[in-house]
């Protein structure tokens, strides 16, 4: 039982010496399993603790989910791996940040004393080494204590500066540590005010002053508490935003755009699901991801990705479909595209989909992929954008909505309109790997296959 799971025996402090404490120490917690926070993708360091689907006490078999865990991609479940009992919980649901190997949970064999385990803490399973240091908080202290404190108020950063002319936004506000953190709750600019303590020291009575409008340096224009909110990071916002910054500085974006005539594809989509007796319903993007398979294969520098001394040519066309989710966008992959039917594409991405928007994604159904698509054509405002490059990829699509375009028409009688469906793709390109020339062939392949849209039946 267990085999998976590090079985370990935890030494006691020094506050149980003698063999009497040690062995009085042991007898108390029996044998027991350490569960601790898992790495459920390559990338990720830290997690934090979604519902626990488990209490002390519930017996747990292999293959159920333990606990929610957030990653730094999605939130997942935890499937614990092994029979037992649950005996201590020891990070609780909500808790954020909380190291990669750090204990968060302590199994039993089946028929073990669980309250033998409501004092187990920690400390006692190893997870002082593994938790990161608590920051030690500033007691708060008074504006009189501020005043007749022995030690100095840290001098403002002339000293370090030596002479160097500060901008305003360089100072730092000569005010006591209260009085700058009522200023914050109250949302009063400290620059404005004039203090009343010793050398000319803001203190608490000069904000409330300025916060009630009392005092002369009240500012009638300082924003009110209420005028923002500030959302924390979640590990899955603080990824995207370091992946796509990252993206932005190392990969040389260059776009490439066409219009494309859509209206034979809308008319092919129609018979297709008029013909399928509610087996599937086809949608644009199931056609656009089958054409950006057959464009890669027949440019395949464009299904690369870098590799810092080597570029690597992907034999397989596996595409990666941004889809929007509550937590943020997370891009699940529709593998070997080139092999698959529209119907077998549509179903897959409405699976992946659901997946996405339930945090259900395995880490294989999002880790990977040779190329991406993302498609704001839901969006009637969205007439075209360009899209940041997933690394390592080297290439991806984004498309725009559907546009009525009239088209002059020549015939015997003159000049005619006729209305044409068109939609607008940009191809943001990585030129470390794909040279201007080769993203403009991709683009024009897509486009011949897009508006020849039965080739995409063959």
């Amino acid at each position: 039982m267990f085999g998976a799971v590090l079985r370990r025996r935890v030494l006691p402090t020094a506050a149980y010496g003698g063999r009497l404490a040690l062995a009085r120490y042991y007898a108390s917690f029996p044998s027991h399993s350490v569960v601790k926070m898992p790495a459920l993708s390559p990338t990720m360091t830290a997690g934090g603790i979604g519902a626990w689907q488990k209490k002390p006490g519930d017996t747990i078999a292999p293959g159920e989910v333990l606990v929610e865990i957030e990653t730094d991609k999605a939130q997942m479940d935890f499937e614990f791996q092994e029979e037992g009992v649950l005996a201590k919980i020891l990070k609780e649901a909500g808790e954020k940040d909380v190291p990669v190997g750090t204990p968060i949970a302590v199994m039993v064999d089946e028929g073990t004393d669980v309250a033998a385990f409501k004092s187990f803490s920690l400390a006692d399973a190893g997870g002082d080494a593994a938790a990161p240091a608590p920051k030690e908080e500033k007691k708060p202290e008074s504006d009189s204590q501020a005043a007749t404190s022995s030690a100095p108020e840290p001098a403002p950063e002339e000293s370090a500066s030596e002479g160097k002319l500060e901008t305003s936004l360089e100072r730092v506000p000569n005010a006591t540590p209260a009085a700058r953190r009522l200023a914050k709750e109250q949302g009063v600019l400290l620059s404005g005010l004039k203090g009343s303590g010793p050398g000319g020291k803001i203190t608490e009575d000069d904000v409330k002053k300025a916060g009630s409008g009392a005092g002369p340096a009240a500012s009638a224009s300082a924003p009110s508490a209420a005028a923002f909110q500030d959302t924390p990071l979640s590990n899955m916002r603080r990824t995207i935003a370091k992946r796509l910054q990252e993206s932005t500085q190392n990969n040389p974006h260059f776009f490439v755009s066409s219009k494309i005539s859509v209206t034979k594809l809308l008319k092919l989509r129609q018979a297709l699901n008029s013909s399928a007796d509610g087996k599937y319903k086809l949608s644009v993007n199931d056609f656009l991801i089958k054409a950006i398979a057959v464009a890669s294969k027949k440019v395949p520098a464009a299904n690369s990705s870098w590799q810092g001394d080597s570029i690597r040519q992907y034999n397989s066309v596996d595409v990666s479909v941004a889809v929007a989710t509550p937590n943020g966008l997370i891009t699940p992959i529709v593998t070997g595209v080139e092999a698959r039917g529209l119907e077998s594409i549509s179903s897959k991405v409405k699976e992946l989909a659901k997946k996405a928007r339930d945090n259900k994604l395995k880490p294989e159904e999002y880790q990977g992929g040779t190329i991406s698509i993302s498609n704001m054509g839901m969006n009637d405002a969205v007439d075209n954008f360009t899209a940041v490059i997933n690394p390592p990829q080297a290439a991806i699509l984004a498309v725009g909505t559907t546009k009525k375009v009239a088209i002059p028409v020549e015939t015997e009688e003159g000049t005619s309109v006729e209305w044409d469906d068109q939609i607008t793709v940009t191809g943001s390109f990585d030129h470390k790997v794909v040279d201007g020339a080769v993203g403009a062939e991709w683009v024009k392949e897509f486009k011949k296959v897009l508006e020849n849209p039965l080739e995409l039946l063959l």
